[in-house]
């Protein structure tokens, strides 16, 4: 299986990513999880809604330790885990990048944000 993580982060293939970075929701406090998914359109989501300015960059990764579905968005949010997202406490290794995709249309980038503030702004945090 392909697994995928979205970023604004500049790396090279054989770079790790670790958890312990800001997180891109709520407080965006240090995340102890590394986020990952096996669908090119969850990694897309990641990169458009990572802070900060630099380019948005999706990485073909693979899981150096155990992984987890992602309690953030599955059963939490919907039954089983159709959007294939998983997290892990051990790095990702990153293996390839994903040179071409094409983003979300900007009126459903914009949708998707202002989830992410109203959530915010209600004080809900990511599941950690």
């Amino acid at each position: 299986m392909t697994y995928y993580h979205g970023t604004r982060a500049d790396l090279k293939t054989g770079d790790l990513l670790s958890p312990g970075y800001n997180s891109n929701f709520g407080r965006r406090k240090p995340a102890s999880w590394i986020y990952f998914a096996a669908t090119l359109d969850v990694a897309i989501w990641g990169a458009e809604l990572a802070e900060g300015e630099a380019h948005q960059r999706i990485y073909i990764v693979e899981p150096t330790g155990e992984f987890f579905d992602d309690p953030n968005l599955t059963d939490k949010k919907f039954p089983g885990n159709p959007t294939k997202s998983y997290r892990s406490r051990q790095p990702l290794r990153i293996v390839g990048e994903v040179a071409e995709w094409v983003g979300h249309p900007p009126e459903k980038l914009q949708a998707m944000k202002d989830g992410v503030e109203r959530m915010r702004q209600a004080g809900i945090e990511a599941i950690d």
